[in-house]
Parts: C-alpha cells; structure tokens; sequence
C-alpha cells in the first residue's frame, strides 16, 4: 500500500488547448489529451480542466463562540446558501492568507488578532485544480467596510451570527450544502476535540 499523502504527479500532455479562455472572468477551460505512464500503445485521453485560481475561506469566531455567516444566492445551484467569508486568490503576489484577511473586512467588516491556517484541500480534483484556504479567525473587532461595494449577488447578501455548535450541528444533519463552510466547521469542530 503506498503512503497515506498526497504525492506531486504529472502523466505525459500531449496536446492542450483552450475551449473556453474565460472572457476575462477568472476561471478557463482546457481540454488536455493525456497519455498514461508506462503504457505507450494506449491511445491518449482527453480530460477537461477549469483552471481556477483557488479561494481563501474564513471561518471568524467572537468572543461569544458565534460564527460569521453570509446567506447568500448562488446561481449554479440555484439556492441561497449558508456559507463563510471567502475570496478568490487572484491578486498577482497576494497568498492566501492575505486574501482571507482582506475578504473578512470586505464582505463583514472585520479584523482579527488571531489567524490559524485550518488546512487546504481541493474542491473537486477530478475536473479543477480549485483549492480552498481554510483559516480560522479569533480575537475579532469591527472596522467596517472601507471602500468596498457590493454588487450583483453580495448587493443581497444577507451577514449574521450563528453559535458554533448551532452551525456544527446543522452541518453533521446535512442542513448545510456548502462544502467550504462544511470543511471548515468540521476542521474547527475536530480541532476542539
């Protein structure tokens, strides 16, 4: 049995190409043709990828053990969800960590004194390379917004506070349908324990 971790792997591209660049937006995809290691009579295989610059996610926790929470529409599902402060890296120079801090003051107009990394994890490793950033935040004092408008979907968002054993509870009953604040809620939960 190999070691339980992930490993870094590369099969061989012989082609790849652009179906879809993006439109100026964040996310492309490319259709790879892709050969299996070791078996040089297999014909190729295509495999579509969205490229996907990954996100920062925050799970910010007062004084009071209350989470921050956004309900929020997203069209792809169709559903206003229940999720977390989260932002795209997407900044040129800006890791994770920055972007995380930046969207808590964005998107719910706070600051925090204390920063845990949680973990990073891939969102669906079969079709993106999406990876989410997963950072618990403590210590928190209100700053407002600054200059920051929202718009589209965030123009709706509606922000809130919810005790975390309320929010753990809602994601183990699978009241919950978001996979970052699931992660997160349960990295924050099994840290606890």
């Amino acid at each position: 049995m190999p070691e339980l971790a992930d490993r870094p792997e590369a099969w061989p591209v012989e082609d790849s190409g652009y179906p879809y660049d993006g439109d100026g937006w964040v996310v492309k995809v490319r259709r790879d043709q892709v050969r299996r290691p070791g078996h040089p009579r297999e014909p190729a295989f295509s495999r579509v990828v969205v490229e996907h610059p990954g996100a920062a996610v925050v799970l910010a926790v007062d004084d009071r053990d209350r989470v921050l929470c956004l309900w929020q529409y997203r069209h792809a599902v169709a559903r206003n969800l229940v999720q977390l402060p989260a932002g795209l890296c997407d900044v040129d120079g800006e890791d994770a960590a920055e972007v995380a801090r930046r969207e808590l003051v964005e998107e719910a107009g706070f600051e925090a004194d204390r920063w845990t990394h949680l973990a990073s994890a891939y969102s669906s490793p079969g079709f993106t390379a999406e990876q989410g950033h997963y950072f618990l935040a403590e210590g928190l004092r209100e700053v407002g917004r600054g200059d920051f408008r929202p718009e589209h979907e965030e123009a709706e968002m509606v922000v809130g506070w919810v005790p975390f054993a309320e929010l753990h509870e809602a994601v183990v009953a699978g009241r919950l349908a978001d996979a970052h604040l699931a992660l997160a809620v349960l990295l924050t939960g099994a840290r606890r324990h």
